[in-house]
């Protein structure tokens, strides 16, 4: 009976364990390499009207961004509201230029680098 209840009570544990893992873990950004940019205007605005006619916009965004050493590189992003204009952002990709998420950044936060090929643009 000691064996029963010490197997229902471990697998309840990782089950509780793999959902509390699923809901707080972003896998958009984990082991997702760094890139910096400045937000510009939208290239591209695209709208799609959903089935129950609610209008959905979608913000395109093309720019070059820099790493950690100052490399450059093309990024094309998206986002479902427009961005603050001259904001900066950190950019999270994975296969050298696709974007995965972004998260907003103070200045202070971007390496020095890559704050040096931003304040040349």
């Amino acid at each position: 009976m000691k064996k029963v209840t010490g197997i229902i009570i471990s697998v309840f544990i990782l089950f509780i364990s793999g959902v509390i893992i699923l809901a707080t873990v972003d896998f958009n950004r984990l082991g997702k390499d760094h890139l910096y940019v400045q937000v510009d205007e939208p290239m591209q605005i695209d709208e799609t009207t959903l089935d129950s006619g609610q209008i959905v916009q979608t913000f395109w965004y093309e720019s070059p961004a820099y790493d950690d050493e100052g490399e450059t590189t093309n990024v094309e992003f998206s986002a479902t509201r427009e961005l603050r204009e001259d904001a900066y952002l950190m950019l999270y990709v994975r296969n050298e230029n696709e974007v995965t998420s972004y998260d907003e950044v103070d200045w202070g936060d971007i390496p020095s680098a890559a704050q040096e090929k931003l304040a040349s643009n």
